[in-house]
């Protein structure tokens, strides 16, 4: 479901290079989101045997680009922070109408203020800020995220990282939110996304 998006094949020297298709061929974030009572999902989690991963405190800084709006492409580019370095990640349009399933590009900073600033410089504008609690358990391919979002509640995320097709994984992902006894419907906004929309409600509502 790549929305036929295949990577070029690369001719060296006239010899076709098998690896290069490999290469080029986008990780893409398989991703369900829904709102859910975390102490009933965690107990569930260990039940079925998961792993704990950890706990972590999460600050996100997303940014808009000065030559798209990226609430209108549907992209995103954020800022994790991790100590003083962090994580620059790129999140593609959204390949399907039911999950946040999009491709998915990371790379690793060593001073997510200095990285910050090279982004402002080139024109990049911060829109927000995101910060969560999260716990998160391993579940086979799966990684299952258990998140209190400030400004929002609690949220169980089931992530996986798929290469080309992504259906079996979705598929996975379904059915282990309906083991979890979760039934309520997939959220494909972002937390950011919410979070605004909240915003611009309470400001309505103040005036109103």
């Amino acid at each position: 479901m790549c929305q036929g998006k295949f990577p070029y094949l690369v001719i060296i020297s006239g010899v076709f290079n098998p690896f290069s298709f490999w290469e080029n061929f986008p990780v893409i974030e398989v991703e369900l989101k829904v709102r859910a009572d975390l102490q009933k999902v965690r107990k569930r989690l260990q039940d079925l045997g998961a792993f704990l991963k950890g706990f972590e405190v999460e600050e996100d800084l997303y940014f808009n680009s000065p030559w798209r709006d990226f609430s209108q492409s549907d992209e995103a580019l954020r800022i994790r922070i991790r100590g003083k370095g962090g994580i620059l990640t790129y999140k593609g349009p959204k390949l399907d109408s039911l999950s946040k399933t999009r491709e998915e590009i990371e790379v690793e900073v060593s001073d997510w203020h200095e990285t910050k600033r090279l982004l402002l410089k080139l024109g990049f504008k911060e829109v927000g800020r995101v910060r969560k609690w999260r716990e998160r358990y391993e579940l086979g391919e799966l990684v299952v995220s258990l998140d209190r979002v400030e400004g929002l509640g609690e949220f169980v995320e089931v992530e996986a990282k798929a290469e080309g097709n992504y259906s079996r994984l979705l598929r996975k992902a379904l059915e282990l939110l309906e083991i979890l006894g979760v039934s309520e419907e997939p959220i494909r906004e972002s937390y950011l996304e919410m979070l605004l929309a909240k915003k611009l409600f309470d400001k309505h509502q103040a005036r109103g």
